[in-house]
This record gives structure tokens, sequence and C-alpha cells, in this order.
């Protein structure tokens, strides 16, 4: 097993997935995709794939914690996004690679973290993001847990956006062309409907 951290981000606000009238806002990884919640396919899909699991939110976390995997909260204020999450989950992770992954993505790819550290080794990068057709996905990314402090200086200095994060640590990024829909994630119902749709057609 390698030792790998996987961190499920479900820190969000959801606004996207409550409809444009509702201000509400949706707890997105408890929206269910073929009868589940997101987050279960997608620690489902993770757990296989890495020595230890964390799922980082910051709302109904009795409702993640029942799933059977630790609930971690972001330690920095005011919903700083992803890295906030990513941030969390390195100041708890006890592997030397951290790998997030986001609560709305219910087909992950299976090897996800197989070759995302393949990369980062074989490059010797400090980060490694997947990346399909000319798009980069970063909240899909691996990377060394002791850039935690490099990533504490930057968010605490207001810094919330991933890639200008890592614009100045040497970075990977590993195609997947062969399986797009793992990176599909769902912000509103109708794609929630049309992935389930994709789903069922390849079963």
């Amino acid at each position: 097993m390698t030792a790998i951290t996987g961190v499920i981000l479900a820190g969000g606000q959801g606004r996207r997935m409550a409809g444009e009238v509702s201000q509400q806002a949706v707890e997105k990884g408890l929206v269910r995709f073929l009868g589940q919640p997101m987050v279960a396919h997608v620690a489902h899909r993770l757990a296989p794939q890495v020595s230890q699991v964390f799922i980082n939110a910051n709302h109904h976390v009795s409702s993640y914690a029942a799933l059977g995997y630790p609930v971690i909260t972001d330690n920095i204020p005011g919903y700083a996004g992803p890295l906030a999450g990513l941030h969390a989950g390195m100041q708890v992770a006890q592997n030397p690679y951290v790998l997030t992954v986001p609560c709305d993505s219910p087909l992950l790819a299976l090897d996800l973290a197989e070759k995302l550290l393949s990369a980062l080794l074989a490059n010797a990068a400090d980060i490694a993001i997947a990346k399909t057709g000319t798009q980069v996905h970063p909240v899909f990314c691996l990377c060394k847990k002791n850039l935690l402090p490099h990533l504490e200086s930057y968010l605490q200095t207001g810094g919330r956006k991933f890639d200008a994060w890592y614009t100045s640590l040497k970075c990977v990024e590993v195609t997947f062309d062969d399986n797009l829909n793992a990176f599909a994630n769902i912000n509103t119902q109708a794609d929630l409907i049309a992935l389930e749709s994709l789903h069922d057609q390849h079963q």
C-alpha cells in the first residue's frame, strides 16, 4: 500500500447545486447519485488507492462521519476554498504524500493515485495534477506533505487560488484522456441527471 493520505474535499458551500433561484447552499457531497451520497462513491473508489482517508467538511459533520472516515474541518477561516482542505489534510496526514479529490466526482479514476505518484517521482516534482485535454484539474492533485509550511504561508497572506499557489512549485501535469468522465464534477441538477444517465449507458 502506497504511503498516501487521501483527502475528500467537501468543505465548499455548494451554491450552484441549489439552483439560480435559491440562495440556500446544498451539501454537495450528500446529494444522492445512483441512490448513494456522492461522497460515498468517491470514498469507495479512493480508499483502495491510499493508506488513509479523511473527509474535509465544514457542515453536516456527523453525516460525513457516518461513512466511517475521520472528518476534518478547515483551520483557515472564511471558506478559503479547496486549498484550506488540503491544508487541513496536510496537518493530520501520517504519510509523506497527500492526494485531494472533490466530493462531487463520483466516477473517480481508479488509477488516479498510481498515475499521479508515478509522474511525481519520475519528474522529481513537488506536486502532480490531473489533466484532460487542455483542461487542468487542480483539485485532483498529489503533493508532498512537507509543502505544508509553503502552503500555510500562502494562505496566511490571503492567497486562495490553487493555480497561483503551485506556480512557484515544480509541478507535473498528468494526462487522463482515456477516462474523461472520472473528472466530471456535478455542479447542478442537470449535471447530476446527465452523469447518472451516462453511467447507466456503460453498465
